[in-house]
């Protein structure tokens, strides 16, 4: 169900990967770490097993400057042409599958950048988890503007709490992207959708939620 995999990002040198595909897969979720935790991070593993459970299969993998062990994100032509690059190596693992592509924070804009400036070709919609809007302390919307040009659905699963992405401006964002953007909310979470104890949830039923929204979301994505 598991195989480690390596593509060639034409641009900064092979980088590995990893597809979780489950015998009943309905669809495929390319996926990208966020900037300071790679494709085997907890919280990427379980998005991977929880959606695995749901017959979604996952592909994971690293940027370049992960792969190199190095600490600053790659410049956004890298990052944005490992994304195509990802999109285009899961496609031929998996050529029977409709495809859903985005990722954790970093990963997931720079997907969106990737998709504002040529569509991925293949992919159906961008799912992000944990948008970054602006960075901590520094409320501003200028990261999303180029999400008007993104031709696909995009669904935003953020926390409540969230630290980069104020929702008193993500929601504007979200409302002028129109139909093309769906806003699902995890009430308490903060960017990593951690939720306070007295919320009475635990990490598991919070992964349900975010899981499930993918779902919901993704079916009828790829019914369009």
């Amino acid at each position: 169900m598991m195989a480690e995999l390596e593509f060639d990002t034409g641009v900064a040198g092979r980088v590995s990967a990893l597809l979780m595909r489950p015998p009943d897969a309905q669809m495929l979720y390319v996926v990208a770490h966020g900037a300071g935790a790679g494709m085997r991070h907890p919280f990427m593993e379980s998005v991977a097993k929880a959606l695995a459970a749901k017959a979604i299969a996952s592909f994971r993998y690293r940027f370049p400057y992960m792969e190199r062990r190095k600490r600053s994100p790659d410049p956004p032509h890298i990052a944005e042409a490992t994304v195509r690059a990802a999109v285009h190596a899961a496609a031929s693992e998996a050529a029977d599958l409709p495809i859903l592509a985005g990722g954790k924070s970093f990963g997931g804009r720079m997907t969106s950048s990737a998709a504002a400036a040529e569509p991925l070709p293949g992919v159906r919609g961008l799912v992000f988890l944990g948008f970054p809007l602006h960075p901590p302390g520094k409320p501003g919307d200028k990261r999303a503007a180029h999400l008007s040009k993104v031709s696909v659905p995009m669904l935003f699963l953020q926390g409540t709490r969230d630290s980069f992405a104020a929702l008193e401006l993500l929601r504007p964002v979200c409302q002028r992207l129109g139909s093309r953007a769906t806003l699902h909310l995890v009430e308490g979470g903060d960017h990593s959708f951690k939720v306070p104890k007295r919320s009475g949830r635990s990490e598991a039923e919070v992964m349900e939620d975010l899981v499930q929204a993918i779902v919901g979301w993704g079916v009828a994505s790829i019914q369009q």
